[in-house]
């Protein structure tokens, strides 16, 4: 079998992960573009990195290619994976950019595929037609505790795996994206029929800002407090964070309706996040019953710490990290989109915009955001 070359950009729980997945297949080389030069270090020193799994087993790997040079790291890959948050996409693909192989086809993609990715990666590589844009629709396992260039722990893995292409790929790429993913994940990979089915997938746009709005927002037990221990997303998750997060959820789900009788794209992929949450992990979730309940006992959720930080000034306990992911991504780049196609659209989302508004104003404003790439013609050019 000819050896596949896989270039993954991005040294943090994701890319970790599956960088030592990918090492455990025959005739897999695997490239890591980081930026953390302690994991660039760790692997010259010949330190192998390690994947704690969840029945207690661990996988060793040891990459190809670890650096922190673009070149290096993508000029022969056959494969890109972008695991880097949505907010640090633009800043990676124009570094990879004029190095990536123009003599063949390169299939470039991000993990998870949200926030309009097909859209940046159309505007960042246009004058590489051999590219093939693509996405996946969710992470393909949970990762946490992350000691970077050792080890990471995974947790409950997804039983399909959903991805999409740019609508200006051919069917003949389509089919040799599904075989190359085939090949590195197995035969869950499902492809779907439109990119908007993964832009517009509830995720953690709505799941992370529901959750500390009703934990920290003008409602929440802790507005204005400093926790006295980290906690973690899900088993902790507030009545009124789940409160929230259903009523966005179905905000969500009425702006797909609007797109699809619109636009006549088939969004009936795209289901309600609490059906995607139970079909994703199954019995691993004790009790089905409500939104709350599915959160509290999905196992696969367990141990996954919310974004805390130290709160300083000499006080003791903590406070929601205002530069965390969960704000210069999921509300940067995932509900500040929301917001924008349903008001193009002329549709009202209050709850998405309560949220929004409200974590906008707690990281202090937006310095970059989605709306830097959304095309400004959409749904016209569409």
């Amino acid at each position: 079998m000819k050896p596949l070359k896989v270039a993954i950009c991005g040294g943090g729980r994701t890319g970790h992960l599956n960088a030592i997945l990918f090492k455990q297949l025959p005739d897999v080389q695997v490239s890591l573009l980081t930026s953390n030069l302690e994991v660039v270090d760790h692997h010259a020193r010949q330190v192998p990195l390690q994947a704690l799994l969840p029945d207690g087993a661990t996988l060793n790997a040891r990459l190809d290619r670890v650096t922190a040079e673009a070149r290096p790291a993508v000029e022969d890959a056959d494969i890109v994976i972008i695991t880097v948050p949505a907010h640090a996409r633009a800043k990676t693909l124009q570094a990879i950019a004029p190095h990536l192989s123009t003599s063949k086809p390169v299939y470039i993609g991000a993990i998870p595929g949200f926030c309009g990715f097909d859209w940046l990666a159309e505007a960042t590589l246009a004058n590489h037609p051999n590219l093939v844009i693509w996405g996946m629709k969710d992470v393909p396992h949970t990762a946490f505790e992350l000691k970077p260039g050792r080890s990471i722990k995974m947790g409950g893995g997804k039983s399909q795996l959903y991805v999409a292409t740019h609508a200006r790929e051919s069917q003949a790429s389509r089919q040799h994206l599904h075989d190359i993913l085939t090949r590195l994940y197995g035969p869950c990979v499902t492809l779907l029929d439109h990119y908007l089915e993964i832009t517009l997938t509830p995720g953690n746009p709505i799941m992370h800002s529901s959750v500390i709005y009703g934990l920290i927002g003008p409602y929440g037990q802790w507005h204005r407090k400093i926790f006295p221990q980290r906690l973690c997303w899900w088993t902790e998750c507030p009545e009124l964070g789940a409160y929230f997060l259903e009523r966005m959820d179905q905000e969500s789900q009425e702006l797909c309706a609007v797109i699809s009788e619109r636009m006549g794209v088939d969004l009936s992929s795209v289901k309600s996040l609490k059906q995607e949450i139970v079909e994703a992990y199954g019995d691993q979730i004790r009790d089905q019953s409500s939104m709350l309940s599915i959160l509290r006992t999905n196992q696969a959720y367990n141990d996954i710490l919310a974004p805390m930080v130290p709160a300083g000034d000499n006080r003791a306990g903590y406070v929601i990290e205002r530069e965390s992911r969960a704000f210069n991504e999921d509300v940067a780049y995932g509900l500040v989109l929301l917001v924008e196609m349903a008001r193009r659209f002329e549709l009202k989302v209050p709850y998405i915009e309560e949220v929004l508004h409200w974590s906008v104003a707690y990281m202090q404003g937006l310095r970059d955001s989605a709306l830097d790439y959304f095309p400004s013609q959409w749904p016209r050019t569409a």
